[in-house]
């Protein structure tokens, strides 16, 4: 598992137990801070505010920090399960059960996929990331209409998915990626904070293609790939596109 040294220490304000802090910084691998003055040299902070785990930028420590929003997006329905509508539920597939999304994140794809009724189980490396994950999912399940539904959350496993995918117990129906690509070269929309804290924290995925590989062999029926739409296929020429706002959804089928 990767270890982030340099770029993200844990701070504690003097907000409730510090043994939470101190567990999550053994864990990380990564100095606990009381305080935070110039001379620190790290650029990130996680700390818990507002009964969350947040991701702090340096810059904008009293600022509200990046946190696993579990809330819809706008334009998601609120309702559960959601209608599967849209060029990701197309991309998905009607006939669909379980998912598997190999390149987490932030989880808001995942969310959005487990609130159209699919069963999820989500795969990330970072640790930082499966940190605020943890965090969001256990915020989730005590939301008042998850507990009403009697739902989990998604399932959360830590690793690399290149070679959990190897270890499945049965295959599922399809495989989600979304993976990270460089940034378009020319003028163009600047990419969202969220994404350019974690490109900053993690950097660019250089094993897309192995990845995908591990997909296609991993998965019973469809592989699905989200991407920017100046970027190339992944895997080559897909069976069928999806297009929404600036981005893809294309699919490759299994046999």
């Amino acid at each position: 598992m990767q270890k982030y040294t340099g770029k993200l220490a844990v701070l504690y304000q003097g907000q409730g137990d510090i043994l939470p802090f101190q567990q999550l910084a053994e864990r990380l691998k990564v100095p606990l801070y009381q305080s935070v003055n110039n001379e620190c040299p790290e650029s990130f902070f996680l700390t818990w505010r507002d009964g969350c785990l947040k991701l702090l930028d340096k810059e904008l420590l009293k600022k509200g920090g990046l946190v696993v929003d579990i809330e819809p997006r706008n334009g998601e329905q609120r309702s559960w399960p959601a209608p599967k509508d849209g060029a990701l539920a197309h991309a998905l597939g009607r006939k669909t059960k379980t998912v598997i999304d190999a390149t987490t994140g932030w989880g808001q794809d995942s969310l959005h996929i487990f609130r159209m009724g699919y069963e999820v189980l989500c795969i990330e490396r970072s640790p930082v990331m499966t940190e605020l994950l943890s965090d969001g999912f256990k915020r989730l399940v005590e939301l008042e209409w998850m507990q009403k539904l009697n739902l989990q959350s998604p399932r959360l496993l830590i690793g690399n998915a290149i070679e959990l995918l190897a270890t499945l117990d049965a295959p599922p129906d399809c495989i989600y990626l979304d993976p990270m690509f460089p940034p378009k070269r020319k003028k163009s929309a600047l990419p969202k904070k969220s994404m350019m804290v974690l490109r900053d924290l993690l950097g660019d995925d250089q094993d897309k293609e192995q990845l995908f590989a591990a997909a296609l062999m991993a998965a019973g029926k469809r592989i699905v790939v989200k991407s920017p739409d100046y970027a190339e296929p992944l895997g080559g020429k897909p069976n069928e596109s999806f297009h929404g706002k600036l981005l893809r959804y294309d699919v490759y089928f299994k046999g």
